[in-house]
């Protein structure tokens, strides 16, 4: 399975979220990816901005990152999917997939 589909907008890994190994989150994109969930009635601006408007697979993708939405965002003590995005942004998703995969939550360390 694409470990990317995993890897929220934000840069929350939830393959590692403990609510969603736990069974009570269905993930950032998981089913919106393949119809399964419709992307219309999802309420997170930055998944609606990123992964339904732009088609990119998170926002280390976008030109436009930190954008607004984001700063807010990462501005209620959310720094550390910041950090992911930064670390996809200039190491590549491999990279931070095989980093991630070993993490115990939906972040961890990234080296």
């Amino acid at each position: 399975m694409n470990s990317k589909r995993y890897i929220a907008c934000c840069g929350a890994y939830c393959k590692t979220c403990k609510p969603f190994i736990e069974g009570h989150c269905r993930g950032c994109k998981l089913g919106f990816d393949t119809g399964e969930r419709e992307i219309n009635r999802a309420k997170c601006k930055i998944k609606l901005c990123c992964f339904k408007d732009k088609k990119f697979d998170t926002c280390a993708d976008c030109s436009d990152f930190p954008c607004e939405i984001l700063k807010i965002f990462y501005g209620k003590g959310r720094k550390r999917y910041e950090k992911s995005i930064v670390f996809v942004k200039e190491k590549g998703y491999s990279k931070f997939i095989k980093l991630a995969n070993k993490w115990n939550d939906s972040c961890g360390k990234l080296g």
